[in-house]
Formats: C-alpha cells, sequence, structure tokens
C-alpha cells in the first residue's frame, strides 16, 4: 500500500491536479494541505488556485514541475 504522499504525488502526475475532496474520496487523506506542503519540500512545484461553485470555496493543487529523486 503507498503512503498517501506518494498516492497524491502520483495522481498528480497523472492527472496535474488534486482537491481536498478528491484527496478524501480517493485516498482518505483529510490533510492534504499538509502532504502538497511535504511535496514543496521534496522540490515539486505545485501551486494552488482558488476554485468557486458560487457557494463555497476550495482550493486546487497543480502540479507544474516533477523533480527526479532518482
Amino acid at each position: 500500500m503507498l503512503s498517501q504522499k506518494k498516492q497524491v504525488l502520483q495522481h498528480l502526475k497523472d492527472r496535474k491536479s488534486i482537491t481536498s475532496w478528491e484527496a478524501i474520496e480517493r485516498y482518505h487523506a483529510t490533510r492534504l494541505s499538509a502532504i502538497i506542503y511535504d511535496l514543496k519540500d521534496d522540490g515539486h512545484t505545485i501551486v494552488s488556485t482558488r476554485e468557486t461553485d458560487g457557494k463555497k470555496w476550495w482550493a486546487k493543487y497543480t502540479l507544474l514541475e516533477v523533480v527526479n529523486n532518482g
């Protein structure tokens, strides 16, 4: 079983972006912002944007660059 961090990174590589709701539904990851922080600390370039449906706001994280860690 992959760690949530590895699952989120693979999701970003495959799909380019992720929201908290996707992370919860797919990987049971309730602390996506902490995972994103760790991935950024590892050297990945990830940006966040605010999205809305007119009633609620949420963050969407997008992978811009993949770091080759060997």
